[in-house]
């Protein structure tokens, strides 16, 4: 709970120090198997958020959420929109219900809507949508019972898709089940538009130093997405006054943690990794498996910029000079595998072709 509480500090700190200003809606990604293995980090990087801390019984076991006064919080409760993995929904059912009691209790509690942003929203779907109090404060989503994923990562990796409203469309057909206290999803999208509409940043944690997140697709397929199904349900509400919301990084895997954005993320992993010789060159031993691992790189680097469009093209750049201009470079990765190298210059050229740089 200490390391959720000093998480979402580092967090808000971040963005104050990029805007200046404390964000009134947050959308975060959970996973269930990064909860487990940082005994709930980012769960209760959720309820600090919130303003509100687990409630435990007499026994000291776990019985709900309660919520932190105004006074000792020091700052507006954030309206936290939640998104789930299938593990998370299946091996954290008791947590999904902690989740969802934090936004009722916040959402219910007798305090002024400049005081607590999650009361604001919800009273403020109410009066577009009508409804009651325990409806608008949903915010915990997810996929329908034996449904994973959000399908972003297929529709990139298969190149179908003309439009990036597409992603965003896939997203929150898939992710649109509300869960409340009782812990069962419904499906309600109106629910969620409304939500995503107010979120100001969108943010996930990483906490193994042997993946980032362009080594595999789902990290782009769950923050990905919701960030351009954010980027959408703004346009709906706002028109070309829209702006796409920041995405961050918090990086867990050294000492205390730090916030990063996407763009620094994903720069500093084509730094470390894809433009690192011992890196690439550590993959080539590998051969056959080796390119295709380039290759799956640099698909999840072009879903970065398919979702949220905060990839430099330099990235694009320096990754064809590395290993399509180089023609021994090319010649090596075609003789190890020769359908991944192919991918690896389509990829490029799809790159390209959709304008996220230009050789």
């Amino acid at each position: 709970v200490g390391d959720g509480r000093r998480q979402a500090e580092r967090l808000l700190a971040r963005h104050r120090a990029d805007t200046g200003s404390l964000p009134e809606s947050i959308a975060m990604v959970l996973w269930g198997t990064d909860n487990l293995k940082s005994e709930g980090g980012p769960l209760a990087q959720a309820l600090a958020l919130m303003g509100a801390a687990p409630r435990f019984d007499t026994y000291g076991r776990l019985a709900g959420a309660q919520l932190i006064p105004l006074a000792e919080l020091g700052r507006p409760p954030i309206d936290v929109v939640i998104t789930l993995s299938g593990i998370f929904r299946y091996l954290l059912p008791m947590q999904i219900r902690l989740l969802a009691e934090a936004c009722h209790l916040a959402a219910a509690a007798d305090e002024p809507e400049d005081q607590n942003f999650i009361r604001k929203h919800a009273l403020a779907f109410m009066a577009e949508h009508g409804g009651d109090i325990e409806t608008a404060s949903l915010r915990v989503f997810g996929n329908a019972e034996g449904a994973y994923g959000a399908n972003v990562n297929h529709l990139v990796d298969a190149g179908c898709w003309d439009q990036q409203d597409e992603l965003g469309n896939a997203f929150t057909q898939r992710k649109g089940f509300a869960y409340g206290r009782d812990g069962h999803p419904t499906r309600n999208a109106a629910l969620l538009h409304s939500a995503l509409a107010n979120v100001t940043l969108t943010y996930q944690n990483l906490d193994s130093v042997e993946l980032g997140v362009t080594s595999i697709d789902t990290y782009f397929d769950t923050l990905g997405g919701i960030s351009r199904a954010v980027l959408q349900a703004k346009h709906a509400r706002d028109g070309d006054a829209a702006c796409a919301p920041p995405v961050y990084i918090g990086d867990q895997t050294q000492g205390e943690g730090v916030v990063r954005s996407l763009t620094e993320q994903v720069a500093l992993e084509t730094r470390s990794r894809m433009l690192n010789p011992k890196w690439h060159e550590s993959m080539l031993q590998h051969g056959y498996e080796g390119v295709r691992q380039i290759e799956a790189h640099l698909t999840n680097t072009m879903g970065w910029s398919a979702t949220t469009g905060q990839v430099q093209p330099w990235v694009y750049q320096q990754l064809a000079q590395t290993f399509m201009l180089d023609p021994a470079m090319r010649e090596r990765l075609a003789q190890l595998n020769p359908t991944a190298s192919a991918k690896l210059a389509h990829r490029l050229l799809e790159a390209s072709r959709r304008q996220f740089w230009q050789p």
